[in-house]
């Protein structure tokens, strides 16, 4: 989740999400005691996210928890050491011994080694988190870096929010109301580009929402509670690595559910920085679902036993 700014506000359209034989080839509607680990692991650090965020990602129960049937992310005003560099940066060892300490606490839940998929739909119903400082995200990272590291590779921004209920001068109702679907891609940081949308989130604020995406070849519609609102097709995105139009998203991408505090983005918006006030603060997964249509759209699932494609 790297900070998206300068997006375009895109026109709400009532188109809904292309019709096909939609088949369901991975889901979670968090009914067990615990989290699945045969579906989710945890990224555990205090890197940041290469966004100057203020929380460490821990597996902690207290930070990730099922309660209810549904999956509660929980950031904490809590202060935390732990490893200052993401796991794929730690094969370097002197990165591998550095920690970094941290004012909050969160977590981050990846299917990165267990479940990844190339083309199809996905849906996240969800509440999410307010406050100055909030950053909820739903997103996707590509399994491999075929194409070159971030963001060379690409990366899927099915929903960012950022700042969420805090008064603000140039949103609708005077209050931060506005989500945010991207892609990232281009050339190795710092040649990376980015192009998405906002559109204004349904009230209630603090409501169940269903976020979503349809990802075809050459396409990508993002969906709020099943309406599209912003749509990119191939020649709105490229990569340096190659002239073809569909790359680099044309690989399979893994999904991410994280909860971050602070960060160039929420800093940078509304009243800016970070309130520390009313913690803790919850996003609430209700499930996740994907789908895909037909022969074209592949998928790759990992799990014990075997792999699947």
């Amino acid at each position: 989740m790297i900070a998206a700014l300068g997006l375009m506000l895109a026109a709400t359209a009532a188109t809904p999400a292309p019709a096909g034989d939609w088949r369901l080839v991975w889901s979670d509607e968090f009914d067990g005691p615990a989290i699945d680990r045969a579906k989710w692991d945890f990224d555990v650090d205090c890197w940041g996210g290469g966004n100057n965020e203020r929380q460490c990602y821990t597996d902690d129960p207290r930070n990730a928890a099922v309660e209810d049937g549904r999956l509660v992310i929980t950031a904490r005003k809590e202060r935390a050491t732990g490893p200052a560099w993401p796991v794929a940066q730690r094969s370097d060892p002197e990165k591998a011994k550095a920690t970094a300490t941290k004012d909050f606490t969160s977590a981050r839940l990846v299917t990165r080694g267990k479940a990844a998929w190339t083309y199809g739909k996905v849906e996240v119903r969800a509440k999410l988190p307010q406050g100055q400082g909030t950053w909820p995200a739903i997103w996707m990272l590509p399994d491999d870096a075929r194409y070159g590291a971030w963001a060379a590779s690409g990366e899927i921004d099915i929903l960012e929010a950022v700042n969420l209920g805090v008064a603000c001068n140039d949103c609708t109702g005077g209050i931060e109301n506005r989500i945010l679907g991207t892609l990232h891609f281009g050339g190795t940081a710092p040649d990376n580009v980015h192009k998405g949308a906002e559109t204004v989130l349904p009230a209630p604020l603090d409501g169940w929402h269903v976020f979503g995406i349809v990802w075809r070849k050459g396409r990508f519609d993002w969906t709020i509670d099943g309406r599209v609102y912003a749509t990119q097709v191939a020649g709105d995105w490229n990569t340096a690595a190659t002239d073809d139009p569909a790359a680099p998203f044309d690989r399979p991408f893994h999904l991410i559910l994280n909860l971050a505090i602070g960060g160039g983005l929420p800093e940078s918006r509304t009243a800016g920085g970070v309130d520390e006030s009313g913690y803790p603060k919850r996003m609430e997964i209700d499930w996740v679902r994907v789908w895909q249509s037909d022969a074209k759209d592949a998928s790759s699932e990992r799990e014990a036993g075997g792999e699947k494609d």
